[in-house]
């Protein structure tokens, strides 16, 4: 397994994490690791060029969709800090999603361990035609007095948009002349949705806030805390099987960002290791903490299937010197769970239908990239194969990971593809996988041949059958898998009553990316 674990196993050198707190943002995804949003082709046609940088962001003539920086997974997250406020700096339907945030996570009850602290401390500036004129820093101080008035919070987020990022406003000039009248520390998040077209920059320029404002010289090095970022599509049974599994060594972990305080995030400096679960979203965090604070990571395995979830542990325990206790916790795991795996394959192959190899069902996975290179492996481990997948978007940071996928599990083909249904639909048509699995927030793609499930849940799922992480929740998705199998009357009865949306000469034409500007080789003109 290739290793990226700081200095003690051979860590790329500081300088090029592409990290300088002096700036008031970060890089976007595009410009620090070359993110692209679309792509059709072998997985290994997609590494190769990626490699050798040929790959760029391009434009469609048709679309759809697509996530925005501060809302898509960002807004959501931050506004669950106990202790803090947000203000949304922008007009007032940027922050309408917060609307739900408060119900979506009360979803999880507080016997599950939901903290019984938990308010939704936001405001917006509301920002109008006449404030794109003239500027608006009046309305944002007012806002922060208001902040810290009405919630005493211990940290105040300020969610840029791209109202304030085109007029340009100036929000660091604004809060270094009202910080010294303001307890609660000011952090300015730079999320504007039109920095970048790869959602992954919004979670750099929250951790790159984190990393300047709030994180703190640490005082000493807590041997047994282990600091955990986590996508919002690992649910709140995965929290509870992440807190299970190291408590079982012994150790703490510091989860962030969902229900943390302020206290959480000055702290991550002392942390014996920062561990992933998504590597796409801790990447920035891990080698910043790295970078100006030497807390060693790691970026791969991440805890998704029984063997991830082995050399996840493994890696922990290099960090926190619990080596011999990870091997007795995963040996007593594996009498638990091994069995219950072996059951799921069987019950795999009893289900099987004709697919290319004739021996495996065949999956078609809507994934972000960090899960692409976790759940394929996992599928393998399964008994089931996805000769076809999907990723939101795609850079450079996991390279040698999906080199290290190919090679065990084989190539596949790969669509990039930014939540555009009819692609999603395209693909699905013309795979005809035996299963097709999509984001929740994406909606389904629907084929009369094809079950139709989720690939994943998300944060405020309290569900047991939510879950994906570590072992428990390696079975539990399997058994889900099954289920969904077993029963197509979900979309069945969708084609019936919907239909499908798409004209016959899209879906019979061989190009997925039919209605995208494709990206060419850098330094090459079009047609040349």
């Amino acid at each position: 397994m290739k290793e990226n674990n700081g200095e003690k196993c051979g860590c790329k050198e500081k300088s090029d994490f592409g990290i300088d707190l002096s700036k008031k943002t970060c890089p976007t995804r595009e410009q620090r690791a070359n993110g692209i949003n679309l792509f059709f082709g072998k997985a290994s046609e997609l590494l190769e060029n990626a490699k050798a940088g040929n790959l760029k962001c391009s434009d469609r003539k048709f679309q759809q969709s697509g996530g925005c920086l501060l809302n898509f997974y960002l807004a959501v997250r931050v506004a669950t800090i106990r202790d803090a406020a947000i203000i949304f700096n922008g007009p007032v339907g940027c922050s309408s999603t917060a609307l739900g945030f408060n119900e979506y996570f009360r979803l999880i009850p507080p016997e599950l361990g939901r903290p019984s602290d938990y308010e939704l401390h936001w405001l917006t500036t509301n920002l109008s035609e006449d404030d794109v004129v003239f500027g608006a820093k009046d309305k944002l101080t007012k806002a922060i007095i208001e902040a810290e008035e009405r919630y005493s919070p211990k940290a105040i987020f300020i969610l840029t948009t791209c109202v304030t990022g085109i007029i340009g406003e100036d929000i660091e000039g604004t809060v270094s002349e009202i910080q010294k009248d303001i307890n609660a520390t000011i952090v300015p998040i730079h999320c504007e949705g039109v920095r970048s077209r790869i959602i992954q920059t919004g979670y750099d320029a929250f951790w790159h806030a984190v990393l300047k404002y709030l994180v703190k010289e640490p005082e000493k090095r807590q041997d047994d805390l282990v600091n955990i970022a986590s996508m919002l599509s690992y649910t709140w049974q995965d929290r509870l099987e992440v807190q299970r599994l190291l408590g079982e060594l012994g150790l703490r972990v510091n989860f962030i960002p969902e229900f943390s305080t302020v206290d959480q995030l000055e702290q991550l400096a002392e942390a014996a290791v920062t561990a992933p679960i998504c590597p796409t979203f801790t990447d920035y965090l891990s080698k910043g903490l790295y970078q100006e604070f030497d807390v060693p990571y790691f970026m791969y395995p991440n805890p998704v299937g029984i063997k991830n979830t082995d050399n996840w542990l493994r890696q922990i325990g290099k960090f926190t010197g619990k080596e011999e206790e990870v091997e007795e916790l995963i040996f007593k795991e594996h009498k638990k769970w091994i069995p219950k795996l072996k059951s799921l394959k069987k019950e795999f192959k009893k289900l099987n239908k004709v697919s290319n190899d004739g021996d495996k069902l065949n999956l078609l996975g809507s994934l972000g990239q960090g899960r692409l290179i976790t759940q394929l492996p996992y599928f393998d481990e399964l008994g089931v194969k996805a000769s076809s997948a999907m990723a939101q978007d795609f850079d450079e940071l996991l390279l040698d990971e999906l080199e290290e996928v190919i090679e065990n599990v084989g190539d596949f083909d790969i669509m990039v593809n930014t939540f555009q249904s009819g692609e999603q639909i395209h693909i699905t048509n013309k795979t005809n996988p035996d299963i097709a699995l999509t984001c929740p927030l994406q909606g389904g793609a629907w084929k009369l041949n094809s079950s139709v499930a989720r690939l994943h849940a998300v944060r405020g799922d309290p569900t047991i059958q939510s879950a994906q992480i570590g072992y428990s929740g390696s079975i539990a998705y399997g058994n889900f898998l099954l289920q969904a199998l077993k029963n197509t009357s979900y979309q069945r009865i969708m084609i019936e009553k919907t239909g499908i949306a798409y004209q016959d000469w899209y879906l019979n034409q061989p190009d997925p990316l039919y209605f995208a500007e494709k990206g060419v080789e850098k330094g090459k003109e079009k047609g040349k």
